[in-house]
């Protein structure tokens, strides 16, 4: 049965919506807007609803040669450690949720209270163990630490324990290794939570700007999101290629959750109708 709402409440329901809309998609396309703006022209408002356009400003990052060395440290860095999250994530939620030890439910909860405490809180401890470890400012530093969180843990644990282990008892029967259960068995049965993870391990590895700062001194290992701040000038910003590099910023991340959005819908589905 098709529930009719009154006119008042419908418009007032669309109004909401498209105002939600505005507030979110309008930043982006001034980004791309500004992004195709000629170097000379102002930003006014005139301007930016003009018909003027160029991609001279994505022309001139690339030809500098830095863009594409930023994007490519940005790319490898992020495609790893989600690489790492998927892999170790799993592999931790699938022994708290299926292996019964002394200490299993005490790591958990040290897991679920590490959830709670400020990532900036190791910023000190992580820059010196990086430099005394030797690997300050180098890819290991970048990736290393960041190959596990504990919100993946903890969201693969929870998925996995829903999951009847029947399969992997039969498995088991046959005479399957744990880890070829958790390759062949549990792994294909959280493709939902998988994408979910690969989703915001990227993201969060994409857009991380705090730590690749601290933990890398030199140009050639700078994050496209550590190169567009110090795009910045102290007395001017250069608005258009500012905003063309961060256009190029986006554009992996949109295709990325284009790519995995039935994935990650289906995930947070499923967590939604979980009892």
């Amino acid at each position: 049965m098709v529930i009719r709402r009154p006119p008042l409440i419908a418009a007032l329901h669309y109004a909401v919506l498209v105002t939600l809309l505005v507030v979110m998609v309008g930043p982006l396309v001034w980004m791309i807007r500004v992004a195709l703006l000629d170097k000379a022209l102002s930003i006014s408002g005139e301007v930016l609803f003009s018909g003027a356009v160029t991609l001279q400003n994505f022309a001139d990052l690339f030809a500098e040669g830095s863009l594409a060395r930023y994007l490519f440290n940005s790319l490898f860095v992020a495609a790893v450690v989600t690489a790492g999250n998927v892999l170790f994530c799993v592999m931790v939620g699938y022994a708290l949720a299926r292996f019964r030890f002394l200490s299993s439910r005490l790591t958990f909860m040290s897991i679920v209270i590490v959830m709670m405490i400020p990532v900036h809180i190791v910023i000190i401890p992580l820059y010196l163990i990086c430099l005394k470890g030797g690997i300050y400012d180098t890819y290991w530093a970048l990736i290393l630490p960041f190959l596990v969180n504990p919100v993946g843990i903890f969201l693969a644990r929870q998925y996995i324990e829903s999951i009847p282990p029947s399969m992997e008892e039969a498995a088991r029967v046959d005479g399957a290794s744990e880890m070829r259960i958790l390759l062949s068995v549990v792994m294909p049965l959280c493709k939902p939570v998988i994408a979910v993870l690969a989703v915001l391990a990227f993201i969060t590895n994409w857009n991380s700007f705090l730590f690749p700062f601290i933990l890398t001194s030199g140009d050639e290992l700078r994050t496209l999101p550590v190169a567009l701040a110090l795009m910045q000038g102290h007395q001017a910003v250069d608005w258009q290629h500012l905003m063309a590099g961060s256009t190029v910023a986006v554009l992996p991340v949109m295709a990325l959750f284009f790519v995995m959005q039935r994935q990650v819908v289906s995930g947070i589905t499923a967590g939604g109708i979980k009892q």
